[in-house]
């Protein structure tokens, strides 16, 4: 089975993994073929890289392996509010050391992935051959975007009918293709929508929750730890990317000093969403990527067998941890968990652990985007298109006089320049505390319409009319 169980007392997950051979396995590998180990973007998991697997660019010269993240696609793992990217990491090299992979060129797509990807280069540098990190994020997250990201997540997991999931599904779209969501293609919107309701419906919340959490209590790495990355990088970044803006990943090749030749920055052209998604931005990124690699130096795929043990090895990078982030008592812990590498202060681990107990409550009573066969029971684009408050292409609701005003202006309104997204710094280490410090349930229930509307118009009579309208 295509899973690696990592176990031990306090922790348990289940990673999921995919390759380009004919069984899926890792022993189909070609040995005379260099290996890529491709991470997922966010919100998503190895099931949408068939623009990079089915790429013959890619496929044809070289091993591939995708592995889902601890709380994405098919891996499983037990909640915990000890999770980071660190984590993230150790996960990944565990799963290395047992498949026995031989060295890889990293491609990481998107924050989560290249907040790990940077991470297992600098504690285990023997595995990575070399770096491709696609749209780098701030170091911290921007100040609309954490926010932004902090009220999707509730009203993600407290979504109550099926409008208000395709509602908040539509805005996760906006994440992922970027601000022009009237030029995503239709069919595109559709199955990332279907694929939500199917593998993170409410009552799979905690695993948005858990990752929302990585991101969003992120924190960055010293400089001199940056210059401690000595394989080849590649950075390729949209040009118009505005939840990762283009300064971050020129921020990024500045402090990478210890690269040899310097970091290799490409800019795509217009795009503004994953890399990885729209057929047009992944196929300019592969061929970027496949040209960087063809300049590095050839190397087999034979499997390793190491005469260091997976724990001892993971001992060794605890201790290295421990002097990276100047905790020592970090290297007391027990190697054979994942989770002791986690760098989190006591209050975030707190907080991490609130919430996931605060949204676990309720889930077998939760709502459910889909049928009894577990799949969806219409396509996003199939919603009825006559009712007055109809959501456009953009995700919001016009007034008409007809159904054929509703189209004439969803016609005009492509053709509009969209409106730019807020521009802003990244948030301090002390705001993404008091986030989660202040978390109450009365922060999830004030974004949720319960009951009739009149029942709630007429008990809420001083609720301003903006209020209303959401």
């Amino acid at each position: 089975m295509p899973y690696v169980y990592l176990e031990s007392p306090d922790d348990f997950a289940s990673i999921y993994y995919t390759t380009n051979t004919k069984y899926g396995n890792v022993g189909g590998f070609a040995p005379e073929k260099p290996t890529i180990i491709i991470l997922h973007p966010l919100f998503l998991d190895s099931s949408w890289l068939h623009h990079q697997f089915g790429d013959t660019r890619l496929d044809d010269g070289f091993n591939m392996i995708a592995f889902d993240m601890r709380t994405c696609g098919q891996s499983t793992c037990r909640p915990s509010g000890l999770h980071d990217s660190w984590v993230d990491a150790a996960d990944l090299a565990r799963c290395i050391q047992m498949l026995r992979l031989p060295p890889a060129h990293i491609l990481a797509l998107e924050g989560v992935s290249t907040n790990c990807a940077e991470r297992l280069a600098v504690l285990f540098p023997e595995m990575v051959l070399s770096l491709t990190l696609c749209n780098v994020p701030a170091p911290t997250e921007l100040k609309w975007v954490f926010t932004a990201y902090d009220e999707l997540m509730q009203s993600w997991c407290c979504a109550e009918d099926l409008e208000s999931f395709e509602h908040v599904g539509m805005e996760s779209v906006t994440f992922v293709v970027g601000p022009n969501v009237q030029e995503c293609d239709v069919d595109l919107q559709d199955e990332l929508i279907a694929y939500w309701e199917v593998t993170l419906p409410p009552a799979q919340r905690l695993r948005l929750v858990e990752t929302l959490n990585v991101l969003m209590n992120r924190t960055p790495l010293k400089a001199e730890t940056y210059a401690s990355i000595k394989v080849p990088v590649l950075l390729i970044h949209g040009e118009r990317n505005e939840t990762c803006p283009k300064k971050y990943a020129e921020l990024l090749q500045a402090q990478l000093t210890g690269v040899p030749g310097g970091v290799i920055l490409y800019t795509v052209k217009g795009a503004s969403g994953c890399l990885s998604i729209v057929p047009g931005s992944a196929s300019i990124a592969n061929q970027v990527f496949a040209k960087f690699l063809s300049r590095l130096p050839h190397t087999r795929s034979d499997l390793v067998t190491s005469e260091e043990s997976v724990e001892e090895r993971m001992q060794r990078a605890l201790q290295e941890l421990a002097v990276i982030v100047d905790k020592p008592k970090l290297a007391q812990r027990k190697a054979h968990s994942s989770l002791s590498f986690s760098c989190l202060s006591d209050d975030v681990i707190m907080s991490q652990s609130d919430s996931l107990s605060f949204y676990k409550k309720g889930l077998d009573s939760v709502f459910s985007p889909v049928g009894p066969d577990g799949r969806p029971t219409r396509r996003f684009s199939d919603r009825i298109k006559s009712h007055w408050f109809y959501g456009e292409k953009d995700g919001l609701s016009y007034a008409g006089s007809g159904s054929t005003n509703l189209v004439n202006t969803t016609e005009s309104r492509t053709t509009e320049k969209s409106l730019p997204m807020p521009s802003s710094e990244p948030i301090s280490a002390e705001t993404a505390a008091l986030r989660k410090s202040t978390f109450t349930p009365s922060s999830v229930d004030k974004l949720v319409i319960k009951g009739s509307m009149a029942k709630v118009v007429s008990g809420t009579s001083s609720m301003p009319f903006q209020r209303l309208l959401l």
